[in-house]
């Protein structure tokens, strides 16, 4: 069935349209679970159906997108006429008719075009929050579990690996993105293809925290191979220890995720070198270096220590750590990692996460950093990240 534009916005409703999908199940798998129709896996609700609704198709299809449209559009015009033939009782037999007609030729697509297998912790959320700690944790145990067949670089071209029957998945590829975490973490679990079982080997919090880093390095994979982050990225969670001016005594601590909707740049310290001034269009955190003192004046008042965050910045980035100092990377209000900059002044160049028009379109240079800063935010506002996995638009990152 051809359904023509006639001027209709597809790319919105069938965002629409994947959002109520997503609603509903996720509304279903609640209500289930509060009549303890489901049991709990792991803490969380079970999804106890062997098949989900997925958008997957229908973000490369939007005529599988429009097809299904048009079906609930033939099956609300059916509920409509039911509706009228009760309130109407000289037209009931006619509207009842009609809509039975309608309900009997909707043109349904095929299900397996918006169905995908599914597993009972497909709707499961990871508990670490893509903590930099976390993604540490990971890749010990990718190092000491999976890299043998998977390899450092996640593509599978290790002696081991080549050697299986059936060959390891590309996880630098786009199948961590396409996939739910929560389906990701029971094939982990539970095994896939020639990938044994790992439930008796790996912890469910260490489970979790290998999900991390493989992303995570997924990440730094891409980015090293092409100059850009192919797929999104989260900022990682962090400590922060924060000083108020005028305030002496113990820093206040908090975490990076408690900014919500605020763009944050982080600065990594550079020995010798003063680290920039605090932006007010942005929440800076200063790494590997002190947080500024109570006294100070427009210097940078919160700051982060640890060394797993080093480390995990090293990774997302495909940066050794020695090179790091020095290093801006730059996240926008929905902790999408979007912009990195190596030293001197910013420019939409450094916009490494967009959409192929924002970086035909993006120009390149900046007169000086303020104006480079402001055409850097600029572009990134005028971008956002439109993030499908497991066949729904994730807006929201923390």
């Amino acid at each position: 069935m051809v359904i023509p534009d006639a001027g209709i916005d597809w790319d919105a409703c069938i965002g629409l349209l994947l959002q109520a999908m997503q609603s509903l199940q996720q509304g279903l798998l609640h209500v289930l679970a509060a009549l303890d129709a489901t049991r709990d896996i792991d803490g969380q609700p079970a999804w106890p159906f062997a098949l989900r609704l997925s958008g997957e198709v229908m973000l490369i299809d939007r005529s599988v997108a429009r097809a299904l449209l048009a079906a609930l559009a033939y099956s609300a015009a059916a509920l409509l006429l039911a509706a009228l033939a009760c309130a109407w009782k000289r037209a009931r037999i006619p509207l009842l008719l009609a809509g039975g007609a309608l309900l009997l030729f909707t043109p349904w697509p095929d299900a397996a075009l918006f169905t995908a297998p599914a597993a009972p912790t497909s709707f499961h959320v990871s508990p670490t929050g893509f903590s930099a700690s976390a993604i540490v944790r990971g890749e010990r145990l990718y190092t000491q579990q999976c890299i043998a067949c998977h390899g450092a670089d996640g593509r599978g071209n290790t002696p081991l690996g080549l050697s299986l029957p059936v060959a390891p998945p590309n996880l630098s590829s786009g199948l961590l993105w396409r996939r739910s975490d929560g389906d990701i973490f029971w094939s982990l679990q539970h095994g896939k293809g020639g990938m044994p079982a790992f439930a008796t080997r790996i912890s469910v919090a260490d489970s979790w925290a290998l999900i991390d880093y493989m992303k995570a390095n997924a990440a730094g994979v891409g980015i090293a191979a092409t100059g850009a982050w192919p797929r999104p990225v989260a900022l990682p969670d962090i400590a922060l220890a924060c000083r108020t001016p005028g305030a002496p005594g113990t820093p206040d601590t908090t975490r990076l995720s408690q900014w919500h909707g605020q763009r944050v740049r982080l600065v990594v310290a550079e020995s010798g070198k003063a680290p920039p001034t605090e932006d007010p269009r942005l929440q800076s955190v200063l790494l590997d270096g002190a947080a500024a003192s109570a006294d100070s004046v427009g210097a940078i008042a919160c700051a982060n220590n640890q060394r797993d965050t080093l480390r995990a910045i090293a990774i997302i980035t495909g940066t050794p750590e020695d090179k790091l100092p020095g290093t801006q990377l730059l996240a926008d209000r929905d902790g999408w990692l979007r912009a990195r900059n190596a030293g001197g002044e910013w420019s939409p160049d450094d916009m490494l996460c967009r959409s192929t028009t924002a970086v035909e379109g993006a120009g390149s240079g900046a007169g000086n950093a303020a104006g480079g800063m402001d055409q850097l935010i600029a572009a990134m506002d005028a971008d956002p990240v439109r993030f499908a996995k497991g066949g729904f638009f994730t807006h929201r990152q923390r």
